[in-house]
């Protein structure tokens, strides 16, 4: 059982802060949440209990690779077959890649992170690797496989006319059953009739789907030339994916297709600032209908600690609507945490209230930088660091634990 008294609970999927007499913890559930009246400011400190968060892009497989891609392009560092991040997986004994993949579960649990949706390289053995290491932290990995190698030449891609070999139809089902999903990592990878397929298998076996789309505007342009549609287009139309990556150049015609679509949208934007590529147009995405997520992207180009994430939005967000007022943080607070329960409603919630599954972390409230807040959810998004985390818990169970009085 845990039990805090006298703490600050961020309440339900709109967050709201409230005193909080009693936060009962008794196995996997929170049973008892008494609260007392709202409050947007601290004088003397309290501990602040928040949903766990998710980061939802992640490639913890290249953790291993910290930094190994600076100064090369998104081309020469992160496409297949020759790039940098692919060439260096091949190279990594299964026991190192294990070491480092948990080792950075450990670490997400120690900055806040309770789960997060994984875009798993090396096939059938990547999945498996992450699953392993899964099981071993306690962390929930959400687990998109990728086939091991392109099933088409560039000769077939460019006619744009041919279905999966059976020997890649075996793989994806093989992947399927272990993995929570599927995503390839462009558009561009795979023929139209292929990402079709992919649709209807991953539907009959009930699984996730997912995409990168629009991160520069060579995975528009490649699109359009293959195969007469932009990426994005194709994607909508072909594969129906359950998340859309990045959309860093999406135009306003293509922002206004994943509002109508209320699609689910995953921004990185210290990953494409970290490769030199524009800031997603964070402003004009929260004005539209679209459910914004975040995630940190590749381990070898960010630490997965989705708290700078935050700050980094937020302040970019803000810098895009060229104002002292909008967005409220609660809006990048959401993207790690109820936004998510949109996408994975049946695996999470994303919130907290009496009932629900017992997944949040207990933030430090009492340390100077953060005791006299005027705005505690402008202070989680933007001041609160690793040493503020007191306790991260996943269905009752301490993924990371600090010392609570």
């Amino acid at each position: 059982m845990i039990e805090l008294s006298n703490c600050i609970v961020l309440y339900g999927s709109d967050l709201e802060p409230y005193w909080c007499d009693r936060f009962v913890v008794d196995g996997d559930t929170v049973q008892q949440l008494v609260l007392r009246e709202p409050c947007q400011s601290i004088d003397q400190g309290a501990l602040v209990v928040v949903p766990g968060f998710y980061n939802c892009h992640t490639h913890i497989g290249d953790t291993c690779l910290p930094d190994g891609a600076t100064g090369m392009t998104l081309e020469e560092g992160f496409f297949r077959p020759d790039g940098y991040k692919y060439r260096e997986l091949a190279k990594r004994s299964e026991a190192e890649h294990l070491f480092h993949i948990t080792n950075h579960l450990h670490y997400m649990a120690r900055t806040g992170t309770i789960g997060h949706i994984d875009f798993r390289e090396q096939g059938v053995y990547g999945s498996q690797l992450l699953q392993r290491a899964a099981e071993q932290t306690g962390v929930n990995s959400i687990i998109l496989g990728q086939f091991n190698a392109l099933p088409f030449t560039q000769a077939e891609l460019k006619q744009n006319c041919s279905s999966l070999p059976p020997a890649a139809v075996t793989e994806l089902e093989a992947i399927l059953a272990i993995a929570d999903g599927f995503s390839e990592s462009t558009m561009n990878d795979l023929t139209d009739p292929a990402w079709a397929q992919i649709r209807e298998i991953t539907q009959q076996h009930k699984k996730l789907r997912a995409i990168h789309c629009l991160e520069n505007d060579a995975y528009r342009a490649d699109s359009l030339a293959m195969a007469g549609r932009g990426d994005l287009e194709r994607a909508i139309d072909l594969y129906q994916p359950d998340l859309i990556i990045h959309a860093t150049v999406a135009n306003d015609a293509e922002l206004a297709l994943l509002s109508a679509q209320r699609a689910n949208v995953v921004l990185n934007p210290r990953a494409n600032a970290n490769l030199g590529l524009p800031l997603p147009p964070v402003a004009k995405l929260i004005e539209s209908e679209a459910n914004l997520l975040l995630g940190t992207d590749n381990g070898l180009l960010n630490s997965p600690n989705l708290l700078p994430e935050l700050d980094f939005t937020y302040k970019i967000a803000k810098s895009q609507f060229g104002d002292a007022v909008r967005p409220d943080p609660k809006v990048i607070l959401k993207m790690v945490t109820s936004n998510v329960g949109v996408v994975l409603q049946d695996k999470i919630c994303g919130y907290l209230a009496q009932g629900l599954p017992a997944d949040f972390v207990v933030l430090n409230f009492t340390n100077p930088h953060l005791r006299a807040s005027r705005n505690i959810l402008a202070s989680i998004v933007t001041r609160v660091t690793p040493d503020d985390v007191l306790a991260t818990v996943r269905r009752g169970r301490y993924l990371y634990r600090g010392e609570i009085d």
